[in-house]
């Protein structure tokens, strides 16, 4: 069995903060979150991965996760030129997984479930999905399921069958390039995933499912990705914290969890709870919580209101100048 990581879209929803890096860099808990999908994929045994990828972001994606020698895996990188859908990702890897069985992860996706549950059930079928109740499933790619099959599946649609949602994570056999070679384009004007799942569906093939009751999110916006951050360092830290010993408290109460990355200065602070902090901030008389900092931020004198939300690399506040600044901009404390 190989692995397959779609990391290709653009983030559009997630700027100014994938101007810099592409979204599946971004950090959740001060990992990126490519990362999760990765060591998912090794938990079970699986070595042989393809990341598919824009070519503009080769570079900066081969930094961070190389040939994938840190994972105890091999990733082969594979590109999608255009944002043509899902289903035009995998197409890319069609070589690369041959006949292969495989799973299919979308790398902006979080999810706790072990993915031993998809391969068990892929065994007696041609593919299976993991699903999980949402409360807006007009949102999402939506299953209609009858005993232990699927036997629907519809992308975003406007009267949902169901509140069960397609989490981003699918096992298959590799019959599944035959019914994506056929997709034409949908209305969205992308080759759809859920429609070459119809396809299997349709030929009579058994589509299998899971739900899950665990975690999971799709970091697609700023809430989200807030969201995300929240549960993962709950899970992660619990009650304790993960504070680099290159990192310079004084004077800070600090509420768990929080991770603080290296090279970060806090003075006169309150940090927490579910702050990450990724490198380099310099925090003084400040207090922060439920909040995402990326690299080399400075905040300073903004007293004992509680500031909350996504601070960008070199963001550089003080004073007045953040009070409820991000509050009413992010969200702060994510549901």
């Amino acid at each position: 069995m190989k692995g397959l990581i779609v990391c290709a879209g653009k983030g559009s929803r997630l700027r100014p903060f994938t101007l810099t890096r592409p979204k599946t860099l971004l950090p959740v808990a001060n990992k990126p979150i490519l990362f999760y999908a990765i060591e998912k994929l090794a938990e079970e045994g699986i070595r042989e991965i393809g990341i598919v990828i824009h070519p503009s972001q080769e570079e900066m994606i081969r930094a961070a996760a190389g040939g994938g020698e840190q994972f105890g895996v091999s990733l082969t990188y594979l590109y999608q030129r255009e944002p043509r859908g899902i289903a035009d990702a995998v197409a890319a890897a069609e070589e690369y997984i041959g006949q292969s069985d495989f799973i299919l992860l979308l790398g902006d996706n979080l999810f706790k479930e072990p993915l031993r549950t998809l391969i068990d059930r892929l065994e007696r079928s041609a593919a299976c999905i993991l699903l999980t109740h949402v409360k807006n499933p007009q949102h999402f790619g939506v299953a209609e399921i009858n005993a232990s099959q699927i036997i629907s599946l519809e992308e975003k649609p406007k009267f949902p069958k169901s509140n069960l949602a397609v989490v981003g994570s699918y096992a298959f056999k590799a019959g599944i390039f035959d019914h994506i070679r056929a997709l034409t384009v949908s209305g969205r004007g992308e080759l759809e995933i859920t429609d070459a799942i119809q396809r299997l569906i349709d030929s009579g093939e058994r589509v299998a499912y899971a739900i899950t009751r665990e975690h999971c999110s799709d970091v697609g916006t700023a809430q989200r990705w807030l969201a995300a951050n929240k549960w993962m360092m709950g899970e992660l830290y619990g009650e304790s914290n993960a504070i680099s010993e290159e990192a310079t408290l004084v004077n800070c109460r600090v509420h768990a969890p929080v991770a603080i990355g290296s090279g970060s200065v806090l003075k006169n602070c309150t940090i927490g709870p579910y702050v990450s902090v990724l490198s380099g901030a310099h925090l003084e008389e400040c207090h922060l919580a439920h909040s995402i900092l990326l690299r080399d931020v400075t905040i300073s004198g903004t007293g004992k209101e509680v500031i909350a939300g996504i601070f960008g690399d070199e963001a550089s506040i003080t004073g007045s100048d953040a009070t409820g600044l991000f509050v009413r901009k992010i969200g702060g404390d994510p549901e």
